[in-house]
């Protein structure tokens, strides 16, 4: 089963999913944990490149590439083998963050940008996608302490240097994704206390499990 996790800077979706690993590890189900950008060596190498906030001249559409190069490669590499040997795969961002940051945020095509996409996953759609969603001042908020406490507010923080008007694009962007497509993609309420996002991400994911006869 392939599981997405996604939401805005700072939604506490990278927080779920590894209390979400512990939690299917303790049923019993082999679990691999990825992200994009970064999940492969590839990945790894593209991450500096896309995240770090000095990278100031990176065009549109050398960004929509990049993250188009990452996630083919990361399937190939991690993704297909861990579902192949029988694993949950727990992925931090995957193809929705295309069609949201490049596409509502940036102004891209957004049916160019899914033909696009269709090209670099080869069919691979998430069973279930997990949206952890909050105020766009509230996850930048938490975004800035988080980066501030790691020291990454250079090396990774391009994204969060975005304006207020570019994250509440992203934001609809995710909300309009998720009405399209219900039965995929489920809205997790993040303001809530950390144990109470954590069981709504549960009972979306047993639910799946069940339907899948895994449960």
């Amino acid at each position: 089963m392939f599981i997405t996790f996604e939401g805005i800077e700072g939604s506490g979706k990278s927080s779920a999913l590894a209390q979400l690993a512990t939690y299917l590890e303790k049923k019993s189900f082999d679990v691999r944990l990825t992200r994009e950008p970064g999940g492969s060596a590839l990945g790894r190498t593209l991450r500096h490149v896309l995240l770090d906030a000095r990278n100031t001249s990176l065009s549109s559409r050398a960004e929509l590439f990049l993250f188009l190069a990452d996630r083919a490669q990361h399937i190939k590499d991690i993704i297909l083998p861990a579902l192949e040997e029988g694993e949950i795969v727990l992925c931090d961002r995957y193809m929705d963050s295309t069609f949201v940051y490049q596409g509502a945020g940036r102004g891209m095509d957004i049916d160019r940008l899914r033909l696009l996409n269709e090209h670099a996953i080869g069919g691979m759609i998430p069973d279930l996608t997990l949206l952890f969603d909050v105020p766009v001042q509230v996850g930048l908020a938490r975004a800035a302490r988080r980066n501030e406490e790691e020291g990454t507010v250079i090396s990774e923080g391009r994204f969060e240097a975005e304006s207020i008007r570019f994250h509440t694009r992203v934001r609809e962007g995710y909300l309009q994704l998720a009405a399209e497509e219900p039965e995929r993609i489920v809205i997790i309420d993040a303001t809530q206390n950390p144990d109470d996002v954590l069981l709504q991400c549960i009972s979306a994911i047993e639910k799946k499990l069940h339907d899948y006869g895994r449960l």
